[in-house]
């Protein structure tokens, strides 16, 4: 592909302050100039305007977001989310090779995206999960092009109430879906592990962690005295500097920042 790459941002923080949109920018910009290769974004904010791209677009790129990905069923902006959805799946089905829209679904949309394909229930955690965590991949997930050069387990940036469990209930291999990853395991605790990534088909990949997380900027964010009080009152000091440790560990969110979007990006476009 030597045209310029299209790419839609679809925005569903709700005009919520967060570093999502600012990393997902920052990954097409750092993408753009490695390639040589000229990308134009677009952000559509779904939730308060209601807007949605059409199928002009290359990439679409789907964000996290506050709240329940259960509650808003029904409501106008998820369901004009679903029938977009619906669109851009029957569109792949039919049209040439080079026509497929790949879609990458983070965090809550991967939520919305589980509920649309019915590859696992969506429900609220006994507790919120918030930090830095190992992902353990599947046999799926080792062969999954995003997840090249990741080691097993790799680690991300986890932030959510929700969660989406029982994939054996679901037929999900039927589908066509594949689970690639699941969280870490407690064996103390008698609960079944979340899915932390899934491709749904061949051009649509979601992951409940967040890729995109960039950990300098995530690092100065949790360093912000606001941010810092919030996450101290909320989970103690020692998880405040176990998150900027791991943030700032090579190995860890570093890693999976360079990988994982820039290897959707290259398989995508054909370039895996």
């Amino acid at each position: 592909m030597n045209h310029t790459l299209r790419v839609a941002i679809l925005d569903l923080y709700e005009g919520r302050p967060n570093e999502g949109m600012r990393c997902i920018q920052q990954i097409l910009q750092e993408y753009s100039q490695a390639k040589g290769l000229p990308v134009v974004s677009k952000i559509f904010d779904v939730r308060l305007k209601e807007e949605l791209p059409d199928l002009s677009f290359d990439i679409y790129l789907s964000s996290g977001g506050p709240g329940s990905p259960l509650e808003t069923e029904g409501v106008s902006w998820d369901n004009k989310y679903m029938d977009w959805l619906h669109n851009l799946v029957k569109h792949n089905k039919i049209s040439r090779e080079a026509d497929k829209k790949h879609v990458l679904f983070i965090c809550h949309s991967f939520q919305l995206a589980c509920r649309f394909f019915k590859t696992g229930k969506v429900t609220k955690r006994k507790s919120t999960a918030f930090g830095v965590f190992p992902i353990h991949m599947k046999a799926e997930g080792k062969k999954e092009a995003a997840f090249h050069g990741l080691k097993d387990p790799f680690y991300a940036v986890d932030s959510r109430d929700y969660q989406v469990i029982e994939e054996e209930k679901t037929d999900i291999k039927k589908k066509g879906a594949s689970v690639l990853a699941i969280e870490k395991e407690r064996p103390h605790i008698p609960l079944q592990r979340a899915i932390m990534a899934i491709r749904f088909n061949e051009f649509m990949l979601g992951t409940q962690f967040h890729p995109e997380a960039d950990a300098s900027g995530m690092s100065m964010y949790l360093q912000r005295a606001d941010k810092k009080k919030t996450v101290i009152e909320g989970y103690g000091e020692e998880k405040w500097r176990s998150m900027i440790q791991q943030l700032n560990d090579p190995d860890k969110i570093r890693k999976t920042y360079s990988e994982v979007i820039p290897n959707f990006l290259n398989n995508a476009l054909g370039k895996a």
